[in-house]
């Protein structure tokens, strides 16, 4: 493929859920005149606010309200459009349970250029954890039902491995994901300030060094509310660890060129998929095994 630009959207999304897709198209606009192909936004770009996600997952499956969004920017802009992540309701098979009644899945669509559905990720690892910020306690799990399917999506530019934010923290789902074949390996995100500063560039060049895989991490990046703050500091790793760039806060765009196949000759060079003496457990029996959060 003749373009092989990337572009990871950094925003600072708000409880204004027009004004952060307004921002977010914005964003596209700016990554598609930079010649990207492809761009991931971060984490809750549409919806931040956690409280408010079971009702605007109930608006999508009325109105396709963010889907729709989405396809529209790809079909619009000519370029494959990988929707951070979105509110949407449980499976149906799950919906009569009471526990899931104000639960949501918080997915990460992928579209092409011609606005397709290519590929749906539920995140599996939920934030629950005390950090020493103004909000102190995070309990995903209170509001969001987990996934359980690793899934990877092939693409013109190579083969995403999809993950959330706080997945970046369990490198055995990233094993799995390079078993099914991902080159490169998304990471749409809302790190918090502090757990960001102290882990959040180590943790990526981690996951592109073990994995020899480029990493793309699309953070949220400033003050949201006054006990909200995101690191940001949106980054793309190249399969060696080296940083091929990096921003700073607030909404911006980052926009480098891939190279597959140096990817594929590094591999080949240091072929050390191939020496593993551990093989990781496939996420799908760990689901039939109701211990995938464990």
């Amino acid at each position: 493929m003749e373009n092989n630009k990337i572009a990871a959207i950094q925003m600072v999304s708000t409880d204004d859920v027009p004004k952060n897709l307004e921002m977010a198209e914005k964003l596209i606009v700016s990554a598609a005149q930079k010649g990207a192909g492809l761009v991931l936004l971060p984490e809750n770009f549409a919806v931040f606010s956690a409280k408010k996600m079971r009702i605007w997952a109930e608006k999508e499956s009325s109105e396709q309200y963010f889907s729709s969004f989405l396809s529209r920017m790809a079909k619009t802009y000519k370029l494959w459009v990988v929707g951070g992540t979105i509110p949407l309701l449980p499976p149906v098979e799950e919906s009569d349970n009471d526990i899931l009644a104000s639960k949501v899945r918080t997915s990460t669509l992928v579209y092409d250029e011609l606005g397709r559905l290519a590929g749906r990720y539920d995140k599996i690892h939920l934030f629950d954890a005390q950090v020493q910020d103004s909000q102190g306690r995070y309990c995903e799990s209170e509001t969001i039902d987990a996934g359980t399917e690793a899934v990877v999506v092939e693409t013109p530019f190579g083969k995403l491995g999809l993950s959330v934010c706080y997945d970046l923290r369990f490198p055995e789902l990233y094993s799995q994901l390079l078993s099914m074949g991902a080159e490169i390996l998304l990471v749409p995100s809302a790190f918090t300030w502090e757990t960001g500063r102290a882990h959040w560039e180590i943790l990526l060049r981690a996951r592109a060094i073990e994995n020899q895989c480029y990493v793309i991490g699309a953070n949220q990046g400033g003050v949201h509310t006054v006990n909200r703050r995101t690191w940001g500091h949106s980054i793309i790793v190249d399969p060696w660890g080296d940083i091929l760039g990096m921003l700073d806060q607030g909404p911006s765009v980052l926009v480098r060129e891939i190279d597959i196949h140096y990817l594929r000759q590094l591999r080949a060079n240091m072929p050390i998929q191939q020496h593993k003496a551990f093989i990781v457990t496939n996420y799908d029996d760990k689901a039939e095994e109701g211990d995938v959060n464990e």
